[in-house]
């Protein structure tokens, strides 16, 4: 089914295409953003705002430093491994202005994780927090970074509180194993150097089909794979969002919380990419687990928007002080990365009065494939497919489906990936000649152009909107001695969306038990993806190959539950 199919659905006023050549390259849109904006506020963290003129200036440094006193060349890859603070949008853009390719890398990874995605992506610099540079430490002889930029929580504030917001986090870290990186500089230091060499700066231009972001996603078999965004792929999608929401947002006039990760594909767009599009402020959330401090964060501003996912929605609903927050500016409310329930929904817009816009996405399409128009909200669906983008159904065969009946939904637009980074045959197995890419997931799509989610087609699990890949588990639970076989599944979970259970099967006379296997999981693995408790097993039900049958597994613990609801 071609785009032609829903240019007469979208609500009147919205652009049904767009123009990815609009912007050559994200720099371009960077350059121009801080033109016209630039006394606009960009970024606010931890007190402190960032003009659009103070983003230029930073991330213009951080380029020349990279240009001037390193090796590197446009197209290698940088490694920015940082929570939400103001860091991470002046080292990625200025990795960007020097033609470096980034590599988003999430701060809570192990080492184990951290080394593969290094390794795979071949990373020759690196960027993250000190708090986490201990772990570098271990794992950068193996692979072939050999810049590294430590930065402290504070380092972009204001030198006196700087010098307060570190010691407090140097105090609550005092614990974190030392480090020693002789290669490493500290980012003050960096961007100190690269002002003082800034006026020769050359402003790398990248071509559109260019690969701008290496995004990480585990697919459906659990191998870590980079996702090659271009900057074509990337402005697309931004442009696309901006079709669906120009007559809701006001050009330089918005304040949005951003309490994900913009690490995250879906924060990263959005909120370093769309939001820039239309000169507005974001006002990073560095650790949205820690909710008084996000409350008292939310107390300083008369906020516009806010996006999130089902289960932070959960959390401040709970809040006593978020329910007593001043929403009287509140309009746009996105939720994605995970299915959102009616329940939560209709609590958040009894408490905020703002009705939440679902959409849904992946790694591969940059990552919005479609989303509610907030003027026409159909609750239950994911919305309507982006401006200049195509969807259809097919069958386990490759025939398309017709409306109303399920099917794995394949999309095609200019916001679908080039490819896997150097895996050719994973990129065939998702991407056909023609642009279509599988997504894996069940769908319908309704006569009036909305789709709606039926079920994952794979067993990729959903913890709080990010991807838990039961073959990773696995692998790591066969690394440890007593194990004889084990299987991971997500079962339903009216907090989390899905949780993991892992089902265990000890070697004879093992004296394996469940304190050890959570320790060896949490030695391996990033928190969300451990389960809380460990099933023994006799035995597991498998194929007549040997398989574990991981459906089967599901069947017998909704089954033990009484039906399909969650616990």
């Amino acid at each position: 089914m071609d785009a032609n199919f829903w240019v007469d659905k979208y609500p009147s006023g919205i652009a049904t295409s767009i123009d990815p050549e609009r912007f050559d390259c994200i720099t371009h849109l960077f350059r121009e953003a801080c033109q016209r904006f630039a006394r606009r506020p960009a970024f606010s963290s931890l007190g402190h705002t960032l003009s659009y003129a103070d983003l230029e200036r930073q991330s213009a440094a951080f380029a020349a430093w990279l240009q001037e006193y390193t090796d590197l060349q446009p197209g290698d890859r940088i490694a920015i491994q940082l929570p939400n603070l103001l860091q991470f949008p002046v080292v990625v853009f200025g990795a960007l202005r020097a033609g470096l390719v980034v590599v988003n890398t999430n701060p809570l990874y192990t080492a184990r994780e951290m080394e593969h995605q290094f390794r795979d992506s071949g990373a020759r610099a690196l960027v993250c927090l000190a708090n986490m540079a201990h772990l570098a430490e271990a794992v950068l002889p193996h692979t072939q970074i050999r810049h590294v930029v430590v930065t402290q929580v504070g380092d972009l504030l204001p030198r006196p509180r700087r010098w307060l917001v570190n010691a407090v986090v140097r105090h609550v870290r005092k614990m974190v194993p030392a480090y020693h990186l002789p290669q490493a500089i500290d980012l003050p230091t960096a961007l100190a150097r690269g002002r003082s060499r800034v006026q020769t700066l050359r402003e790398h231009r990248a071509a559109s089909s260019d690969v701008a972001i290496l995004q990480y996603t585990g697919g459906t078999t659990g191998v870590a794979k980079g996702a090659m965004l271009t900057h074509r792929n990337l402005i697309a999608n931004m442009l696309q969002c901006q079709a669906l929401m120009a007559h809701n947002l006001e050009e330089g006039a918005e304040t949005i919380i951003a309490p994900l990760p913009l690490y995250h594909i879906y924060a990263f767009t959005f909120h370093c990419l769309a939001m820039m599009l239309t000169g507005n402020h974001n006002v990073l959330i560095s650790n949205p687990r820690d909710l008084p401090a996000m409350l008292t964060e939310l107390r300083r501003w008369r906020f516009t928007g806010f996006v999130g996912l089902n289960t932070l929605f959960i959390a401040l609903c709970e809040q006593p002080v978020f329910r007593m927050l001043d929403f009287s500016a509140l309009k746009l409310t996105l939720s994605g990365g995970m299915a959102l329930q009616p329940r939560v929904a209709e609590r958040w817009e009894s408490i905020t009065g703002c009705v939440i816009c679902e959409g849904y996405g992946l790694t591969e399409t940059s990552p919005v494939v479609s989303v509610n128009p907030i003027q026409a909200i159909l609750p239950g669906t994911i919305g309507l497919p982006m401006p200049a983008t195509a969807c259809k159904v097919i069958d386990d065969t490759g025939q398309e489906l017709g409306l109303g009946v399920p099917g794995e939904l394949c999309v095609r637009g200019p916001q679908v990936m080039k490819g896997y980074w150097q895996r050719e045959d994973a990129t065939a197995e998702v991407l056909d000649a023609e642009g279509w890419l599988k997504t894996g997931d069940i769908a319908i799509i309704e006569a009036d152009g909305y789709l709606r989610l039926v079920d994952r087609k794979k067993d990729m699990i959903l913890v709080s909107g990010f991807n838990v890949y039961p073959n990773e588990l696995e692998d790591v639970l066969s690394s440890l001695p007593g194990v004889r076989l084990a299987a991971a599944i997500g079962v339903p979970d009216a907090r989390t969306g899905e949780s993991i259970r892992v089902f265990v099967v000890r070697e004879p006379d093992s004296l394996l038990d469940e304190a050890r296997v959570l320790a060896h999981m949490h030695a391996s693995l990033t928190s969300y993806k451990v389960p809380k408790r460990i099933e023994f097993r006799d035995s597991l039900p498998t194929s007549a190959v040997g398989k574990v049958l991981r459906r089967v597994l599901r069947e017998e613990w909704l089954a033990a539950q009484g039906g399909p609801g969650a616990r």
